[in-house]
C-alpha cells in the first residue's frame, strides 16, 4: 500500500488548496480514505484496479461489515465514504497517475439517502432556553452570551469555536464569520444579542482571562472555549428550559433558519446569512414550515381528516400521512 499512503499524503494539500474545505471536513475524508485503503489491503488490490468489481464489492463491504464484528455502515455514511473515493481519483487524475477517473458513475452506482428533516424548537422553548443561564453568575453571564450569538446569528459550531473579541462590530451589529474553506460573511445580531455581549464581555470575561488571548469565549481556566464544551452547555440548559429533545449548537442554527422564513424573509438573505453556498441546502426550511403548517392545520381544523387539495395546493404537495419525514434531495446541512 505503499503507493496508495503516497499520495494521501498529497490529499490534504489539493483539499486546502484547490477545493477550499475546512480542517474538519478534511478530517472526515482522510479518516473515509482509511475505510477504503483497508477494503484494498483486504482484497490485495491497487488503485489501479479500480473498476464496476471493486466499487460493488467496497459499497458491500462497506454495507455489511465496514465496520468490524460484522457491523455495516449507514447509508448516509455509504454515501459520504463514495463521495470522497470520487473526490480522491480526481486528485489522482491531477497528478498524473490516471488519464480520467476510472470510478465507475452511473445510477447502479449511486447511494440513495432518505433524509429527514431537521429538528428546530419552537419560539417559546428558544425563549426558555435564553432564560435558562444565571446571568449572576461569571459562567452563566458567559453561556447566555453564547446562547443568544447561537441564535441570533445561525452561525455554526466551528464558527463560534474560531471567534475572536475583534470579530465584534456593536456599532453595525454585526460579527465577521470564518465560515467552511475559510470564506468568511458577516452575520447580525439585535438588541437581546447585543446586551448579552457586552454584558460578558464587560464582566465575565475579563475575569476569566489569564492571560492576553483574542479568543471571544473562554473556558474557567482562560483558555478559549473547546466545541466539545458549547456542545455541552447546550445539551445542559436545553435541560434546565425543558426543551422537547436534547439541542445541539447546530439546532440553534436550524431554529434561526426556520424562524427566519416563517417570519418572511427570503430565502436569499437566509442563504447568505447562513453561508450556504448553493440555495439548495437552504430549501430543506421550506419544507420544514410546509410541514409545520400541516401540522397546525391537523391539530386545529374541525376537518383535519379530510385534508383537501382545493386550496391552491398541488396534489403532489400534500405530505404523506405519516407526516414525520419528507423525503428529500441529499445535500448537507451545515
Amino acid at each position: 500500500m505503499a503507493q496508495f499512503d503516497h499520495y494521501l499524503e498529497a490529499f490534504p494539500r489539493y483539499l486546502r488548496g484547490q477545493r477550499g474545505l475546512s480542517e474538519n471536513t478534511e478530517r472526515v475524508y482522510l479518516s473515509d480514505l482509511q475505510s477504503f485503503r483497508q477494503y484494498l489491503a483486504n482484497e490485495n488490490l491497487g488503485l489501479a484496479d479500480m473498476d464496476r468489481q471493486t466499487l460493488r464489492g467496497f459499497l458491500a463491504w462497506l454495507a455489511t461489515e465496514g465496520k468490524g464484528c460484522r457491523q455495516g455502515y449507514a447509508r448516509v455514511s455509504v454515501a459520504r465514504k463514495l463521495t470522497v473515493v470520487r473526490a480522491f481519483y480526481r486528485f489522482l487524475v491531477q497528478e498524473g497517475l490516471f488519464r480520467s477517473t476510472p470510478v465507475p458513475s452511473g445510477q447502479s452506482f449511486k447511494v440513495k439517502v432518505t433524509k429527514s428533516l431537521p429538528e428546530f424548537l419552537g419560539q417559546r422553548e428558544v425563549s426558555r432556553l435564553m432564560d435558562a443561564p444565571d446571568e449572576g453568575t461569571i459562567l452563566g453571564a458567559r453561556d447566555k452570551a453564547i446562547l443568544e450569538t447561537l441564535y441570533a446569528c445561525g452561525i455554526r459550531l466551528a464558527e463560534i469555536h474560531r471567534l475572536d473579541i475583534g470579530d465584534i462590530n456593536f456599532s453595525r451589529k454585526e460579527i465577521l464569520v470564518k465560515g467552511k474553506g475559510s470564506k468568511e460573511r458577516l452575520v447580525l445580531f439585535g438588541r437581546p444579542t447585543e446586551e448579552a455581549l457586552r454584558c460578558y464581555i464587560d464582566g465575565a470575561r475579563r475575569l476569566l482571562q489569564d492571560q492576553p488571548n483574542q479568543a471571544l469565549f473562554f473556558n474557567r481556566y482562560g483558555e478559549r472555549l473547546s466545541r466539545r464544551s458549547y456542545e455541552k452547555l447546550v445539551r445542559r440548559y436545553s435541560a434546565v428550559a425543558g426543551t422537547r429533545f436534547d439541542v445541539h449548537p447546530h439546532t440553534l442554527r436550524h431554529s434561526f433558519a426556520t424562524h427566519m422564513l416563517e417570519g418572511g424573509a427570503d430565502l436569499r438573505v437566509i442563504q447568505e446569512l447562513l453561508g450556504h453556498s448553493s440555495p439548495t441546502t437552504t430549501q430543506v426550511y421550506t419544507h420544514v414550515t410546509k410541514q409545520e403548517a400541516l401540522t397546525a392545520y391537523l391539530q386545529h381544523h374541525p376537518r383535519s381528516d379530510e385534508p383537501a387539495c382545493e386550496a391552491g395546493v398541488e396534489e403532489s404537495e400534500v405530505i404523506p400521512v405519516s407526516y414525520t419525514h419528507l423525503t428529500l434531495p441529499t445535500s448537507d446541512l451545515v
